[in-house]
């Protein structure tokens, strides 16, 4: 009997400036989809959770959460980017071109944008941009992030060091909706009467109240959700012979649990624009409690629209310590941010924001 060796992913040497990755398996993403999110989640943004007020908005159909869309993205480049990674570092210029609606088939593909072996020599990294197109070959979503990844034989040293220019946030132009959505018609109460564009400022600090935590088979599911199929969030053998010996809670469910978290305050931020950067500043683990706090960068009125507003958000996922009872979230040091342990996500997003 022969054993067949199995798809191992790629190595830090396996990848080259310029290499197109197409990725495999895309997925029709269906109504079930979106209510397993909503249930692993507890979202509460009343587009995603109403047809009658989508519709009356001008989408032709509850349209899938744009978190959602990326993450199920996202899980198509794990196989060919990051099987082999050792952390996912960030996330620059996510934009959200087009809505995704239940039956919407997406297809995912990568370009390599930039390398950089580390002078550990074990380990590079490696900057890819991804572009989502749907079944009509329309741009759904495209982003670029870099990722830490092992190589495969530490004797073998390319000192390559190829770094691409990434935005620190995305243009303002290409983060407006079609004239064809309106939302000067809506009804206050949909989203319990919250705060407007107007009744906001910058530097307003929100502190989202009540925590989520974490169990082992919402995270689990939610990573299987997304067919995100790095081992670390999976294999507990594996994880076992690690110095925290448990499997690591996939950032992106942090993300969309902390999201969900921040409609009490920020419920009537309906539409995920654009993501300009983000950091897991440390692990997450099934049993710790996720908390959320926003803190307004920017708001920008839209040319020509009156319904809706353009604001720039950091959220802050933190674990186990309500927000309000750490004294330093993190400390500045030139361009770089020491975090609180109990820090795990610095997200920069933009969204578009009733009038």
């Amino acid at each position: 009997m022969s054993w067949l060796t199995t798809n191992s992913g790629n190595f830090f040497e396996d990848f080259k400036i310029g290499q197109t990755l197409v990725h495999g398996v895309p997925r029709t993403i269906t109504e079930s989809d979106a209510t397993l999110y909503l249930a692993l989640t507890g979202s509460r943004f009343p587009l995603y959770c109403a047809q009658t007020i989508a519709k009356n908005m001008g989408f032709i159909a509850t349209p899938i959460d744009n978190f959602l869309v990326f993450h199920i993205a996202f899980g198509k480049t794990v196989n060919d980017v990051s099987l082999n990674a050792v952390a996912n570092l960030g996330y620059a210029e996510i934009i959200f071109h087009h809505p995704c609606y239940a039956g919407d088939t997406l297809s995912v593909s990568s370009q390599v944008i930039g390398l950089k072996e580390n002078s550990n020599g074990k380990t590079g990294v490696v900057y890819v941009h991804s572009t989502v197109l749907n079944q009509h070959q329309e741009l759904v979503l495209q982003w670029k992030r870099w990722v830490m990844v092992k190589k495969q034989d530490i004797n073998q040293n390319s000192e390559i060091n190829i770094l691409p220019k990434l935005k620190s946030v995305v243009d303002e132009p290409e983060q407006n909706l079609s004239r064809q959505f309106d939302f000067s018609n809506w009804v206050s109460s949909d989203s319990d009467n919250q705060r407007r564009f107007n009744d906001i400022s910058i530097g307003d600090i929100f502190s989202h109240q009540a925590g989520m935590t974490i169990n082992n088979s919402d995270h689990s599911l939610a990573t299987r959700l997304y067919q995100n199929n790095a081992q670390v969030h999976f294999d507990q053998t594996m994880m076992d012979k690690t110095p925290n010996g448990k499997r690591l809670v996939y950032g992106g469910h942090i993300i969309s649990m902390c999201r969900a978290l921040s409609y009490n305050g920020l419920g009537n931020a309906l539409w995920l624009s654009a993501i300009n950067g983000g950091t897991h500043s440390n692990p997450s683990f099934a049993g710790d409690t996720i908390y959320s706090q926003s803190r307004i960068l920017q708001k920008s009125d839209i040319e020509g629209r009156n319904d809706l507003g353009l604001v720039r958000i950091q959220m802050l996922g933190v674990k186990n310590q309500p927000p309000e009872q750490i004294e330093t979230l993190y400390e500045e040091s030139g361009s770089r941010r020491k975090y609180h342990p109990h820090v795990v996500l610095d997200l920069d997003y933009s969204v578009l924001m009733l009038k």
